[in-house]
């Protein structure tokens, strides 16, 4: 992946960026639900833990955690050492799904789409003014939240929408991903394309685009590396 550039936040804020993104918090910085931009909210895990390449450790908790039970996640997340490999599951695993008898974790690598990264294809803004003419067939789905995922970039072929991305999880700092591409369209550089034109929306909008995934999705981190995406860390979470 590229270097980080020097008018890039550090790892630790991206990743602090990345968690404020995912989740909505309380005014005591707990985790409250998923922050999802359209109507309705899941809840948060109980446990977010975000481990980044410059050694440092982020660790958020469900409002509802018991604070005796936080000080001895916290304490194990500050001798998590760094991420260099994002598939390695976090030092103290074991330990964090013992003490939240913890039946189901996330985890994956988490990206920043570089400030140079542009689209070499051409791609298009999905919008409630031309979606009707773009969301055809199997993304007509989409038009249900195409105001709340904003921006949306798409790329068209035969006047229909093949590849997505868009905003799915949104702050002030900065937007997450959200990348749909039809599978008769992939291995064509699709993706990446509207992702580049994505991230280039969200930085005219004053955001961060950041793009975060499954340790399993391989299509995915085919993408970040094809797209050079800057790494930065891996998030882990246990629900």
């Amino acid at each position: 992946m590229n270097d980080q550039r020097k008018n890039e936040p550090t790892a630790h804020d991206l990743m602090a960026f990345h968690a404020e993104a995912l989740f909505t918090h309380d005014e005591n910085m707990r985790l409250v639900a998923v922050n999802e931009p359209w109507p309705g909210e899941a809840p948060a895990p109980r446990f977010f833990l975000g481990r980044t390449v410059a050694g440092t450790t982020l660790c958020r908790f469900r409002h509802d955690v018991p604070e005796e039970l936080i000080a001895q996640l916290a304490e194990l997340c500050a001798d998590e050492p760094s991420v260099e490999i994002f598939r390695t599951k976090p030092k103290h695993f074991t330990a964090y799904m013992d003490l939240l008898q913890g039946e189901r974790f996330t985890m994956g690598p988490c990206f920043l789409v570089p400030d140079e990264a542009a689209p070499t294809m051409q791609v298009v803004g999905i919008t409630r003014d031309n979606m009707a003419e773009f969301l055809q067939g199997d993304f007509e789905w989409l038009r249900s939240e195409i105001d709340y995922a904003q921006p949306c970039i798409a790329l068209v072929q035969d006047n229909r929408a093949v590849s997505i991305c868009r905003s799915v999880r949104i702050t002030s700092a900065a937007h997450e991903a959200g990348l749909e591409t039809l599978d008769a369209f992939r291995g064509r550089g699709y993706a990446a394309a509207v992702v580049a034109g994505w991230a280039k929306a969200v930085r005219k909008a004053g955001a961060l685009p950041l793009y975060s995934t499954a340790w399993e999705n391989l299509a995915s981190q085919r993408v970040a590396r094809k797209s050079g995406l800057f790494f930065y860390g891996a998030n882990f979470t246990i629900t």
